[in-house]
């Protein structure tokens, strides 16, 4: 006699306090992208990125919904609870920037109109998005001395972080040919920024165990390495960059100068990372919890 696969349902996957996070995530960025949508004013590079940010966060959160709630996730190939906790740090970060890129861009002073309201609670309500992906990494992060989960301890989530910030360098990155220091600079920004992002998908993959040695020693190494070069990289491309050169007098909104100062401060911002990340490597190799 034939069986029949009886589907199971996990209610504490939208009970607990993670599950309930996540529909609040869902809710949250479907009502932000909703109220923009119906404005119709999202054109141009920031806007689309806006919305995808929305769209993407709805749609995978949504996903990771129904498959634990069916319980269907021990059946694909990857470690969950890596992927689950990369992917609310990732939309925690994705949602914070979007939360400050699309009111400067488009709300404008005064704020009269019916549009311009709407576009006001979209910028509320993607913040309250923000904070609930802030308290599902808050939820799920692994307490010290457990690195059963590497993405969810201070050293993975730092990963993502690091993997991000590259990507908002390569997106400012404007006019560096010209300099042999502004060149290496972006060696170092590709260079760390490819290296951390196969540590996070051998991670999720479960690839680690093919690794030659032990992944706490691996990291260690690389995160001093990563250190130094994001060292010459603050201290060569302030100097290249603005080096005789002042801020042009009509300076617009793609403004070289502007881009450039901002790949200086998240140069600094991932050398901070690699700093604390290099720490806390450190103590998961030499400091054992009891």
């Amino acid at each position: 006699a034939g069986t029949m696969a009886v589907a199971t349902v996990n209610l504490r996957a939208v009970t607990s306090w993670v599950g309930m996070a996540r529909l609040f995530a869902v809710v949250l960025s479907c009502i932000a992208f909703s109220l923009v949508a119906s404005t119709g004013d999202f054109r141009g590079p920031y806007g689309t990125w806006c919305m995808f940010t929305w769209c993407f966060c709805f749609a995978v959160t949504l996903l990771v919904l129904v498959l634990e709630l069916l319980e269907l996730y021990p059946k694909l190939p990857l470690s969950w609870d890596d992927f689950t906790s990369a992917f609310s740090m990732l939309a925690a970060l994705m949602v914070f920037t979007t939360s400050v890129i699309f009111p400067s861009i488009f709300i404008s002073s005064p704020c009269s109109s019916s549009k311009c309201a709407r576009q006001a609670v979209a910028t509320t309500v993607s913040c309250l998005c923000f904070l609930a992906y802030a308290l599902e990494v808050g939820l799920t992060r692994a307490k010290p001395g457990d690195i059963s989960s590497f993405l969810s301890t201070v050293p993975g989530l730092l990963k993502v972080f690091e993997a991000y910030v590259a990507c908002l360098i390569f997106s400012l990155l404007d006019n560096y040919s010209s300099e042999a220091g502004l060149q290496w600079c972006v060696a170092v920004y590709s260079i760390c920024f490819i290296i951390t992002l196969l540590i996070i998908i051998f991670t999720i993959g479960r690839c680690l165990t093919y690794m030659p040695c032990p992944l706490e020693k691996m990291l260690v190494g690389y995160n001093t390495l990563a250190l130094v070069m994001y060292i010459t990289a603050t201290v060569l491309w302030p100097l290249y960059s603005f080096r005789g050169k002042n801020r042009p007098k009509s300076c617009g909104r793609n403004c070289w100068w502007d881009k450039h100062l901002g790949v200086t401060f998240l140069t600094i911002f991932n050398l901070i990372a690699y700093l604390v990340d290099l720490v806390y490597s450190t103590r998961m190799v030499f400091i054992r919890e009891p």
